[in-house]
């Protein structure tokens, strides 16, 4: 489509040199725990001895994720040197049991649950796709700290008996959907089974999404995630009906809300520049979905709205740390799509 944003060498060096400046740098911090007692206290880097910076765990694994996937697809960019000294340094035993000991701790069984499993799913995944040495060894290493989640994702998901629809972390369309990404990568048939199931399950029956998005902290569409999911788990047979279903009225242009950018007023309060994030995360949706669409009238109109969404946010991914700690790595998600 005439004037689609799209990724080039230049961009990619920008997000990567982004996420450089951000997946070392531990402080400020956001630490989130549940303490046992006083020997649970310490710091950031003493914690989690890979996912240290990034203001959040969650941000900095998927800033490790955004720095490996452009160093796979853009192998010549000019910071590609950086990447892999930091990867070097980043992903080896002893770290990567550290990452294990806190997940290993008592009260941690919620931790991260369901965005930072998925995200941590998402970079083992990345990390199986490079086919050289140095790429097989990083993934080789985090591989424990991958199948520790694939444990926790196993043992949750049958008694997850309700999904969660909200716009934000705990979302578990965003979650199926990065599990469900990984285990087609990784061969893990089992996971991919539950995943599918899941996702029958807590959404198959959905139909006429009303979309009373965003609310002001989302960084996530409950509906644009929820259709995206499905997209993946369901053959393209059984999606076109599903989605007919879901959303109705999409050629007429409703629901409206999903085809308006959101307005974020204040891009130094973290909470409210979550809004560039569902900017972000909408034209990733709308570009997968549109993919899914063939090319008629409604699959125009979601061309035309991932456009506008990461229009809106793009040149806002960097330039205040409550969005640059994170925006890059949905920017490249749309971007990708």
């Amino acid at each position: 489509m005439a004037g689609e944003i799209a990724l080039d060498e230049d961009l990619a060096g920008r997000l990567a040199g982004i996420a450089l400046g951000h997946v070392g740098r531990e402080f400020p911090n956001g630490l989130v725990q549940t303490l046992s007692g006083p020997e649970n206290l310490g710091r950031p880097r003493d914690l989690h001895p890979i996912f240290f910076g990034s203001l959040d765990w969650h941000s900095c694994v998927h800033g490790h994720w955004l720095l490996a996937r452009l160093l796979r697809l853009f192998p010549d960019l000019p910071a590609a040197g950086a990447i892999v000294a930091h990867f070097d340094q980043a992903f080896t035993r002893e770290k990567v049991a550290g990452e294990r000991a806190y997940l290993a701790r008592p009260l941690t069984r919620g931790f991260e649950r369901p965005y930072g499993w998925a995200w941590l799913l998402m970079l083992a995944g990345e990390l199986r796709r490079h086919d050289d040495p140095r790429g097989r060894a990083w993934s080789d290493t985090l591989a424990p700290l991958a199948a520790d989640f694939v444990a926790r994702f196993r043992e949750f998901l049958p008694k997850a008996d309700y999904p969660v629809r909200a716009g934000v972390h705990s979302n578990t369309a965003f979650a199926l959907a990065l599990a469900h990404d990984y285990a087609l990568i990784a061969a893990d048939e089992g996971l991919r089974a539950l995943v599918e199931a899941k996702a029958a399950d807590w959404y198959g029956a959905d139909r006429a999404c009303q979309a009373w998005e965003p609310s002001g902290d989302d960084f996530l569409s409950p509906a644009l995630m929820e259709a995206e999911l499905m997209r993946r788990v369901l053959s393209p047979d059984a999606f076109a009906p599903w989605f007919t279903g879901f959303l109705p009225d999409l050629a007429e242009g409703r629901p409206a809300t999903l085809f308006q950018p959101a307005r974020v007023s204040d891009r130094s309060d973290g909470r409210i520049a979550h809004l560039d994030g569902v900017n972000l995360s909408r034209a990733w949706c709308w570009r997968g979905l549109a993919g899914a669409l063939g090319d008629g009238p409604v699959a125009i109109l979601a061309r035309e709205a991932a456009d506008r969404h990461l229009a809106a946010s793009l040149p806002h991914i960097s330039g205040d740390y409550m969005g640059e700690h994170w925006l890059a790595s949905f920017a490249l998600l749309a971007l990708l799509a």
